[in-house]
């Protein structure tokens, strides 16, 4: 470890915060710090860096909001090694804000909209027979889950998720994770309707056949008027709420 030796007023408290954190980001991402290693105890980085309390403090808040260090009250900080959902929950105060503003919520569910329409189309060209078997037991956990609205959910989040897992970009299931985040809110705020669910269900299984059956075209159509009635569901819930 280098020495980080910062003594004086605030500004000068600021940068050394600054420094110790660039200086264990750099440890973590290099895997000089190995993930779920707890960092040194408070008193030897203070010891090692020459710095004081409050700025490890700092450093170690930074890392945290980072999501390069798990922080517990009473417990030493844990390295997170930086992976892709690392990276979306770093950002996903912020995203929560701008969803508030405007039409954030319809710019986001847009980008779903895009992302899924592909994910069906590629599905219907190069989906495997595990791919296949994994999507039909979510839609099946899916119908068994109709009449319990907390389930189908859960269900509902699965055959989505898999679409997403199905690609083999470990990129994409992250950013599924993140529209489920972000738009959660919204949802958790329909009633309880079966039919609703039913439809879902339905689209869901549209969705299945027309990749099963190795058509893109219809694959497309099938993803494009289920989000397209999701959304629809979204935005009467924001309606009401104005």
């Amino acid at each position: 470890m280098s020495d980080i030796l910062i003594k004086g007023d605030n500004s000068q408290s600021y940068r050394a915060a600054d420094e110790l954190f660039l200086e264990f980001e750099r440890m973590i991402v290099s895997g000089e710090l190995c993930d779920g290693e707890a960092l040194p105890p408070e008193r030897e980085i203070v010891e090692t860096f020459g710095v004081s309390r409050t700025v490890v403090r700092e450093a170690i808040l930074a890392l945290s909001n980072k999501g390069l260090v798990e922080a517990k009250p009473r417990f030493r900080p844990v390295v997170r090694k930086p992976n892709f959902d690392t990276a979306i929950d770093t950002v996903g105060n912020v995203v929560s804000r701008l969803l508030e503003e405007g039409d954030g919520v319809k710019n986001l569910f847009d980008t779903r909209i895009m992302v899924e329409v592909y994910l069906a189309r590629q599905a219907a060209v190069d989906a495997k027979r595990d791919d296949m078997q994994s999507l039909k037991d979510a839609l099946e956990e899916n119908e068994a889950a109709i009449n319990n609205m907390d389930l189908f959910f859960q269900t509902d989040v699965k055959f989505h998720r898999v679409l997403y897992a199905m690609s083999g970009n470990p990129l994409l299931p992250s950013i599924h994770r993140a529209y489920i985040t972000w738009l959660k809110p919204n949802w958790v705020k329909m009633p309880t309707l079966p039919a609703r669910n039913q439809l879902n269900f339905e689209s869901h299984t549209a969705i299945y056949n027309a990749i099963l059956m190795r058509d893109p075209d219809k694959a497309e159509a099938a993803t494009r008027k289920h989000l397209a009635d999701a959304w629809d569901q979204i935005n009467n819930i924001l309606s009401a709420a104005k």
